[in-house]
């Protein structure tokens, strides 16, 4: 949910700097069950404008009423929204509200962290009552342990009699898209959708440019042998889908000491079971365990037609690959 605090921060930034007072909304516990779970954030400014949310859309409305002593008094408080009776969910929902002030401070820390591809973490202090006002808020410590906490008014060292929610929040997802034909601009902008950060890699001879990849991170042209994948780690999903059986072979060569959670490889079955023996006959050392991590054909049988639907199958097996890891 990195991608999301990502949003909020930047259109704070930008209501910030129109003069607009902010209200960072954050879900830190819950009785039963609902749409969303704790951590869910999202963002009011003075104008009653909001990024974000932390339900299906019914919630919402009330926490914007209920805001505004908040705007105007300057102090967090804390409600409750009972889902039980106006919902379909059956649970209760306990819910902070908070100033939410960025100093410059903060604000280079947090785009250095999110360049850098670092964790970060949360701890938020709260009650569980309905509208109440005390010393509630939210404090994000940095892996270089820099600590900023979002209300003036706010001290985490005076925790007496409240409780605390917690949360670490990894880098963004990385996909790793090896390719760019139309499929490969597809993927980006569906991948991009779902808050990944999207690299991709086109060939040297026909280099490409982030206009033609709507969401796309970063453009660049390689090929195997020039290509290093030693940022590659378990937060990183790679594809090849070059349409150039060769080019498939070499970045798999490259690729055997790697460990990326996900890799797939466009193609048949028939173009896998080749691939594979010609791999055993560029690398005798190749593992099974090896083989057996490539996806190929990529994507899950959904009878995928169009680009559109392809990508749709690439992106729900590698959901479901690095979902069940973190089970």
């Amino acid at each position: 949910m990195i991608h999301e605090l990502k949003k909020i921060i930047l259109q704070a930034k930008v209501n910030q700097d129109k003069g607009l007072k902010n209200a960072l909304v954050t879900v830190v516990d819950l009785d039963g069950s609902s749409y969303r779970k704790p951590g869910v954030r999202m963002l009011i400014s003075e104008d009653s404008k909001m990024i974000g949310a932390i339900s299906g859309g019914c919630v919402e409305k009330e926490i914007l009423v209920r805001s505004k002593s908040v705007f105007d008094k300057n102090e967090p408080k804390i409600i409750s929204y009972d889902g039980r009776y106006r919902l379909g969910c059956e649970g209760i929902l306990y819910i902070l509200i908070e100033p939410f002030f960025i100093s410059s401070e903060f604000y280079e820390n947090f785009l250095d962290s999110i360049s850098n591809r670092e964790s970060l973490k949360i701890a938020t202090l709260f009650t569980k009552e309905d509208d109440a006002i005390g010393n509630f808020g939210t404090q994000i410590v940095f892996q270089n342990l820099k600590q900023f906490s979002f209300s003036k008014t706010f001290d985490y060292d005076s925790k007496n009699k409240l409780y605390s929610f917690k949360q670490n929040l990894n880098p963004t997802f990385n996909l790793l898209i090896i390719g760019a034909e139309h499929d490969s601009v597809k993927l980006c902008e569906m991948a991009a959708l779902l808050g990944w950060q999207v690299d991709i890699i086109t060939s040297v001879k026909d280099p490409k440019n982030k206009s033609t990849f709507p969401g796309a991170n970063s453009v660049i042209g390689s090929n195997a042998e020039m290509i290093d994948f030693s940022n590659v780690d378990s937060n990183t999903g790679i594809v090849i889908m070059n349409h150039s059986y060769v080019q498939d072979l070499k970045y798999l060569l490259k690729l055997v000491d790697e460990k990326p959670s996900y890799l797939g490889v466009l193609g048949s079955v028939k173009r896998r079971d080749r691939m594979f023996n010609d791999l055993f006959e560029y690398n005798s050392k190749i593992s099974e365990v090896f083989l057996e991590s490539i996806f190929t054909p990529a994507g899950l049988n959904i009878g995928a037609e169009t680009p559109e639907e392809i990508s749709i199958s690439i992106l729900s097996e590698i959901l479901s690959i690095i979902k069940i890891k973190k089970l």
